[in-house]
């Protein structure tokens, strides 16, 4: 169990003791922070809360937070896009529609159920839900993806993200037609104060940093590819939107009016890293896949206009 403490300041004084801890940098949901408080995990000044207490600044705030239970992940035999394996990691190509790692509720036909069918020795940093996820891409966002077989694998995967030193292209759809050939957008990303389920650009947030070019342009649309410097949750999906671009057929950061794919036009095609073991430099590259190809092919012909929703 871990023990967190928190001391309420001037600025929290009045809010709603829900309110303040689900606005802190560890990304709590209100609704997370409403259950333990219910449980009798968070305390003030010692004593049992509610959710609606009102703090007041000197308040000694300590959450406890309970130690996951142990869920029962079952491995699932599946037919696995493997583009590089090896004792120490291995390289799946994602398809679109897939979720990453199993969650409470969502427990099968993830990537994870996949891979334990697939390796059997994945490493055990991340707990029984995420064995041997390094980082994740979007349920809808096709892609590659770096999976660890070891402890100490995955630790030096997980320090090159750290240190930057990862390739991580995207190739994406935008709305609009963008201006400049190539840009950085280096703008903060948190947890969206008014929609806790979504992730924006705010003060305070976490660095995030995207790159992009563009590749093409057509009419009403844009085909770039996004560099990613940080790897923040959504963070391509949050900053093209931030700019005004965001992507096509985005359910929850696009306009209303957008394209009917099935999720966004987002395709993490190169993947590049220091192997954990030899410390050789690799890189892969997968193509989109074809419904990815079949848009864009679309918008060179001028014919967007029957996939655009009413």
């Amino acid at each position: 169990m871990e023990n967190i403490q928190h001391l309420i300041q001037e600025n929290e004084k009045g809010k709603r003791i829900d309110a303040v801890l689900a606005g802190l940098e560890y990304n709590w949901s209100r609704t997370q922070v409403q259950q333990w408080i219910k449980e009798g995990n968070i305390t003030v000044n010692g004593a049992k809360t509610k959710p609606n207490y009102k703090a007041v600044p000197g308040d000694e705030v300590q959450v406890e937070i309970p130690d996951p239970e142990p869920l029962d992940v079952e491995a699932e035999e599946m037919n696995l896009d493997v583009y590089y394996e090896d004792a120490d990691v291995i390289v799946v190509n994602k398809p679109k529609g897939m979720v990453v790692h199993p969650a409470p509720g969502h427990l099968s036909g993830t990537l994870v159920n996949g891979l334990m069918a697939h390796c059997k020795d994945l490493s055990g940093i991340n707990g029984v839900l995420r064995p041997g996820i390094v980082h994740r891409i979007d349920k809808d966002t096709s892609g590659l993806l770096m999976v660890a077989k070891n402890d100490i694998a995955h630790e030096k995967l997980v320090q090159q993200l750290v240190d930057k030193t990862v390739t991580r292209k995207y190739t994406a759809v935008v709305h609009g037609v963008l201006d400049n050939i190539a840009g950085t957008i280096h703008a903060p990303i948190g947890r969206d104060k008014k929609n806790r389920q979504s992730m924006t650009v705010v003060d305070g947030g976490k660095l995030a940093i995207t790159h992009f070019n563009v590749l093409e342009k057509f009419k009403d649309f844009t085909l770039v590819e996004c560099i990613l410097e940080t790897g923040r949750t959504h963070q391509i999906r949050v900053h093209m939107k931030h700019i005004g671009h965001p992507l096509a057929g985005d359910p929850k950061y696009g306009p209303r009016k957008t394209p009917d794919l099935n999720g966004q036009a987002l395709h993490a095609g190169v993947l590049g890293f220091v192997h954990p073991s030899t410390e050789e430099y690799i890189e892969f590259t997968a193509p989109a896949p074809a419904s990815f190809d079949e848009f864009v092919e679309k918008l060179r012909n001028d014919v967007d206009n029957p996939v655009k929703k009413d």
